[in-house]
């Protein structure tokens, strides 16, 4: 269930929009009886939205209308058709029925769209509404009242005039605006409208456009400031709300979580704690993914539920992987104990991830989140300034509702001897895991330590370990080995490091 913004004072009446997560955003729905503007490009989803704000009221038994002025109703019934939507109940009005009417008033002149006189059309839409006597209206676009218009103060006037128009009617009004006028020209809407809704879509170099969504205003409503992500599909528009970690306040959880590995939690003292953030850092290869298996496997066994997001290995990659190291994902997989999504980077946007995530712990309550890796999570990122701010909400929200997360990130710089990472979430881990390469009697080793722990004690020696068909497996300390993490270690006498390995 999604967090809803409260206001003070007396309760607001409010029409629900029937988008999936605007309500959220907007604290509950539009409040009612009031003139809104919904401005975007052409393409942006406004056409949907206002239909769906009407198939909203007509589930609510209300008498609705959608007058169309720049397409024509067979267009807006094919849109709702492409949506599997029935339009009975919902009265359409087009602009050349309007016309048609003014020119059997006056058999002699031939009237064009631009030509038509402003104030007898706008009589004979208003004449519609009278009608009709809708509870919601719909008004697509504005861009043609503005050609009728023909100067700005004249559009302006008959904006106002129409506002006026509804003022104590029980009637919520929408107008669609696709910014095709001048800057002025928007204000004049903006600043007459109850409230703004302002679609928007982004074009990336590479990959799908994204959308995102705006509440401009909304006068005597609290509400979602900032851009908050969505989708255009079969079924109507998708809006996933920004997420925003202190309005899921509640007491930590802090209990260590056993990985099922007995020198495993040895150098983690326990485990991975609750309500904490694991980073498992290293070049690609030393078994970040592996351990990262390891911990949501071990959750399964306990009885909990793991919930794994991929955004560069297949989820068929990664079971043969973890039947290779016998682990027991593919039970635990068909069990419904470990859920496993694959995300494509390049049509997934930020926020739609972030929804991905809250269902898992709302609705599927994953005790565990594995994200692997950052870098692809990185990559779906629009712009990779707001990376970091968008993963503490995270993460912070996680750690509220007692979800140990865990988190891959390969470095880069492995021949070159300096490694780096694509960006530094050293600060919002509270556990980091450090696996390194390093070169042993001619063959390539890996190690793993423990940098950090804020919940508690960790062991602060470097251990060798590897992958193989019998598992992972941890050896002892390196007490013999000195400049292991730079990968060229010096011996000070040359045993085996994994002579008494344990499986």
């Amino acid at each position: 269930m999604m967090a809803t913004l409260r206001t003070t004072g007396a309760e607001i009446r409010r029409d629900r929009t029937g988008v999936a997560g605007l309500d959220d955003v907007l604290g509950g729905g539009l409040p009612k009886n009031r003139v809104y503007l919904v401005k975007g490009e052409p393409g942006a989803g406004k056409t949907t939205l206002a239909l769906q704000f009407l198939l909203e009221g007509r589930r609510a038994g209300e008498r609705v209308l959608y007058v169309t002025l720049s397409e024509t109703e067979e267009e807006i019934r094919q849109v709702a058709e492409s949506h599997g939507w029935s339009l009975e109940g919902i009265n359409l009005y087009e602009l050349s029925t309007a016309e048609q009417t003014l020119r059997l008033q006056d058999e002699n002149t031939l009237y064009a769209t631009a030509d038509v006189d402003l104030k007898e059309t706008m009589r004979v839409l208003l004449e519609e509404v009278e009608r009709v006597k809708p509870a919601r209206v719909v008004f697509d676009s504005m861009s043609e009242i503005r050609l009728l218009s023909q100067t700005p103060m004249r559009y302006r006037r008959q904006l106002l005039s129409l506002k006026q128009y509804f003022v104590g009617r029980a009637c919520t009004v929408l107008l669609l605006d696709d910014r095709t006028g001048d800057a002025g020209d928007e204000l004049q809407v903006e600043s007459l409208a109850h409230g703004v809704i302002a679609l928007e879509q982004v074009h990336l170099t590479y990959g799908a456009d994204r959308r995102r969504l705006r509440i401009r205003k909304l006068r005597g409503s609290s509400f979602r400031s900032g851009y908050h992500d969505f989708i255009v599909k079969t079924g109507g528009l998708t809006v996933f709300p920004r997420l925003i970690a202190a309005e899921h306040r509640s007491e930590l959880l802090t209990e260590p979580l056993p990985s099922g590995m007995p020198e495993l939690d040895e150098l983690l003292k326990g485990g991975v704690d609750r309500s904490t953030a694991t980073l498992l850092m290293g070049p690609a290869g030393t078994g970040k993914s592996a351990l990262a298996t390891q911990f949501a496997c071990a959750a399964a066994q306990r009885g909990e539920v793991a919930s794994l997001f991929l955004f560069e290995e297949r989820v068929g990659t990664l079971l043969r992987r973890a039947q290779h190291l016998g682990m027991p994902l593919d039970k635990v997989v068909a069990d419904g104990k470990v859920r496993v999504h694959q995300i494509d980077p390049a049509e997934l946007a930020p926020d739609e991830f972030t929804d991905l995530v809250r269902q898992a712990v709302e609705k599927h309550a994953s005790r565990v989140v594995v994200i692997d890796s950052i870098n692809g999570y990185f990559t779906a990122m629009p712009e990779a300034r707001y990376l970091t701010l968008q993963m503490h909400e995270l993460l912070a929200y996680l750690a509220e509702r007692g979800v140990a997360s865990i988190m891959t990130m390969a470095q880069t710089g492995l021949l070159s001897g300096t490694m780096s990472s694509p960006v530094d979430l050293s600060y919002l881990a509270d556990t980091i895991m450090l696996l390194r390469y390093f070169e042993f009697e001619g063959r390539l080793r890996k190690a793993i330590s423990v940098l950090k722990k804020r919940s508690g004690a960790h062991e602060e020696t470097i251990r060798a370990f590897e992958l193989g068909r019998g598992g992972i497996h941890i050896g002892a300390p390196l007490v013999q080995m000195q400049g292991v993490l730079t990968g060229t270690p010096r011996l000070v006498r040359p045993p085996d490091p994994l002579e008494n390995t344990t499986p």
